[in-house]
């Protein structure tokens, strides 16, 4: 599993990583049942406190997309667990797309941004 974090972005160093593997699990880098490595290794690897990566662990646990076993880690979650409402899933998105409209990009931007971002997630599936 390969994740970058950035020291320029602003947002913390947890969310970064909550939200590459929410990309590797998308792009299907990282597929139902797969093994995480363990916090240490991913917090040595990316040269971090290992409660930052626990942190990220547990918040992608509370949102149903992996599945932590004490003694054997973390392993992504299924399908099934993951199954979430259409409204569930539309609301981050409508909370995304409110945020370039308050910004002041036009429609057509707004479009070009979204169909951009959608390229690079599903590129490889």
């Amino acid at each position: 599993m390969y994740i970058v974090v950035d020291e320029a972005d602003r947002r913390p160093i947890y969310q970064q990583v909550v939200d590459e593997i929410k990309n590797l699990i998308a792009r299907g880098e990282l597929r139902e049942g797969t093994a995480l490595p363990p916090v240490r290794q991913v917090a040595a690897d990316l040269g971090v406190n290992l409660n930052t990566i626990a942190t990220a662990y547990r918040e992608l646990q509370r949102e149903g997309l992996i599945v932590i076993r004490h003694g054997s880690g973390a392993v992504v979650a299924s399908s099934t667990a993951q199954e979430k409402t259409d409204d569930e899933l539309r609301k981050p998105l409508r909370a995304a797309l409110t945020q370039l409209v308050l910004a002041g990009l036009p429609r057509a931007e707004i479009m070009s941004v979204v169909t951009d971002e959608l390229r690079g997630l599903l590129k490889g599936k």
